[in-house]
């Protein structure tokens, strides 16, 4: 496939763009708190925007397209699942996280725990999130960059990964959030555009030959239910019931994080104040779950139709031998775009995966900088030293999650592996606004214990001659051992000074029966609110009403595509109907 001077016309001019951002946002960029919380006066509309874009990376319309494929629509529950992770961080912890007052959400380990463990785990979460966890983040993204690059551009893996990241640690380290916040709004349409000029293509393939015909192929037709059929069990319970009942609360995954954090919190730390961070994080749900996911649904089930196994894959692409998966479905797609539309796609494409890594550049370095380097590293160092730190640290980052790309298999195994690492450390990150018995000692065990516990299924387990386990039934242990350890360990490890926990409920005042000790020990009378009243569970309805409103929405879409025009009229009613609760209620959050 050769881009013509039209398409390259559109990919150099994005570039210039976002390269012009950079160094306009630069200059503003003279302290830790400009480069990595933007001062902390941002706009709800474009921090939400943010979040959707960054969230829209390359691999993610791959990932969708590894599940369609494999599971049918019905399997992307595996991520529709953590809308419920969304909302109760929308109606619940986005304004805690604002009142805490922290640039990022490691250093909230000092605000809430006490003493050398503290010290420990806030150093230890830093490198652990910002290098560990995060290279890995930015290595399955990139990946997808590496297959889009071979199937549309050529490309070896090595030179998609050299100029893919050379371009974006560029951009990343001028810019700070800033000049990410801008270009992630550009970059919010030019993906959205460029995903739907892929599903109107897919649609219009010879193959295909439109919508109807699409649904009703013999290889889409079993492909469409919303919800799999309990007349399969084991698929039932691993692509539906396992993500709605446990995996949403109990598993850490960057954007879709239990009571917040990682660069979801970043955002909400960029926001003005607390009535734009719950905006922000609300615009970001409703938009991710029930705007985006249908354009790469449809590009997907066309997929299945010219591509109906992965021998077809090997067939049309040679070059791609050793990274042929279900997840080459989309970029093959994108093949046949013709020309000029190519430009704005692959624009859109390089705009989805900057867009994505430099939001996890920026919030790695971050930790890095913030909670490791001038904490532990160089205490006294200046706002300037700071920015520096930061940017060293992000080619760092940048550099090592291209050598790991090279190595990785599939946009799905990925999600997989990084589903198992956090399992089970989830319900801590709920727990320790409302509980004061959670200290520093139930965090460092379960963040190690189920750590170990992803490495020996992921490594151990099939080469001791043990017969291997499905994925869901790994997190579902992963999450049951890890839950009972850290429990355990709140109990018998020592207790965090009293004086941090009132000094904690004094700033954030979360609330909660949780508190009742702490409380009764205070000199004076702290309330959960102004009124006596705990907000918590006026949240807690807002967040299942709009998380029923987001699926309606989102099924509703389906629906109207379907040729279903009576249900998608009822379910909008729905949509309609939780809209004015959720209005009605907001004011009591306040």
């Amino acid at each position: 496939m050769q881009l013509t001077t039209l398409d390259w016309s559109f990919v150099i001019g994005f570039l210039l763009i976002s390269l012009g951002i950079g160094i306009f946002t630069s200059r503003k960029n003279k302290s830790a708190s400009e480069f990595f919380a933007a001062g902390g006066k941002m706009p709800w509309w474009l921090l939400g925007v943010s979040m959707v874009a960054t969230t829209f990376s390359t691999d993610t319309p791959n990932l969708v397209t590894d599940i369609v494929r494999q599971n049918g629509v019905a399997g992307n529950w595996a991520w529709w699942a953590f809308l419920l992770t969304g909302m109760l961080t929308v109606f619940v912890y986005a304004r805690l996280w604002k009142k805490s007052g922290v640039i990022t959400d490691v250093e909230f380990y000092e605000l809430r725990y006490s003493g050398k463990a503290a010290r420990f785990l806030r150093g230890f979460r830093a490198v652990y999130l910002g290098l560990l966890f995060n290279v890995m983040i930015m290595a399955s993204v990139t990946l997808a960059a590496i297959k889009i690059g071979g199937v549309l551009l050529g490309l070896t893996p090595l030179q998609t990964v050299v100029i893919a990241g050379a371009i974006t640690v560029l951009y990343s380290t001028l810019g700070g959030l800033r000049g990410v916040l801008i270009t992630d709004f550009l970059q919010f349409f030019l993906s959205i555009g460029g995903a739907i000029v892929a599903a109107i293509v897919a649609l219009n393939h010879p193959k295909v030959n439109g919508l109807n015909n699409l649904l009703h192929h013999e290889n889409v037709v079993d492909k469409l239910n919303f919800f799999p059929s309990p007349d399969q069990p084991e698929l039932f319970l691993m692509i539906f019931l396992i993500p709605l009942l446990v995996q949403w609360w109990s598993v850490w995954y960057p954007g879709a994080e239990p009571g917040g954090g990682g660069y979801i919190a970043q955002r909400m730390f960029a926001a003005k104040d607390e009535d734009n961070s719950i905006k922000a994080v609300l615009f970001f749900n409703i938009a991710h779950y029930a705007l985006r996911p249908w354009p790469w649904i449809i590009v997907a089930l066309c997929s299945l139709v010219v591509f109906p196994d992965l021998a077809s894959f090997k067939t049309a692409f040679p070059n791609t031998e050793g990274i042929i998966s279900h997840d080459m479905g989309y970029p093959a797609m994108l093949t046949f775009i013709p020309a000029g539309l190519l430009g704005i796609v692959v624009t859109s494409l390089i705009a989805a995966y900057m867009s994505t890594i430099s939001t996890h550049l920026n919030w790695g370095a971050s930790y890095l900088v913030n909670d490791f380097y001038k904490r532990f590293i160089k205490a006294g160092s200046s706002e300037k030293e700071d920015v520096n730190a930061g940017r060293v640290f992000t080619v760092i980052l940048m550099i090592i999650s291209m050598i790991l790309a090279l190595y990785l298999e599939n946009a799905l195994r990925t999600f997989e592996i990084l589903l198992q690492i956090g399992a089970g450390t989830g319900l801590i990150y709920i727990l320790r606004w409302f509980w004061w018995r959670v200290n520093a000692y139930s965090e460092i065990s379960a963040m190690i214990f189920s750590f170990l516990i992803a490495l020996y299924f992921g490594f151990v387990h099939k080469n001791l001659g043990f017969e291997p386990f499905a994925a869901w039934q790994e997190l579902v242990m992963g999450v049951g051992l890890t839950t009972v350890v850290w429990i355990v360990v709140s109990y018998l490890s020592p207790e965090t000074d009293p004086k941090k926990l009132e000094d904690f409920i004094k700033k954030v005042n979360p609330g909660g029966p949780g508190w009742k000790r702490v409380y009764a020990a205070t000199e004076e009378v702290i309330y959960p609110s102004a009124e006596g009243k705990w907000k918590v569970p006026i949240g807690i309805l807002c967040m299942v009403a709009a998380c029923i409103g987001v699926y309606c929405f989102l099924f509703a879409t389906g629906l109207v595509i379907y040729g279903d025009l009576l249900t998608a009229s009822c379910l909008f009613l729905v949509v309609i109907a939780t809209v004015l609760y959720v209005t009605k209620q907001y004011p009591k959050l306040k």
